[in-house]
């Protein structure tokens, strides 16, 4: 795997505050790992962007 298709989300929190960024290690296999990283290519989006507007347009409020 390629480093567009695997980010590491580092979690910033100190005891006094919330989780903010919450890390997340997404395991692909390597059929939609190429996929993401074509759809990186094409968009000229980063593979984190991608996951988080696909996150973010699920239908749950």
């Amino acid at each position: 795997m390629n480093e567009t298709a695997a980010h590491i989300f580092p979690a910033f929190v100190t005891s006094s505050e919330k989780l903010s960024v919450q890390q997340l290690i997404l395991e692909l296999a390597p059929d939609e790992a190429i996929k993401l990283e074509k759809y990186c290519e094409l968009t000229g989006k980063a593979a984190t962007d991608v996951i988080r507007e696909l996150i973010q347009d699920l239908p749950i409020n």
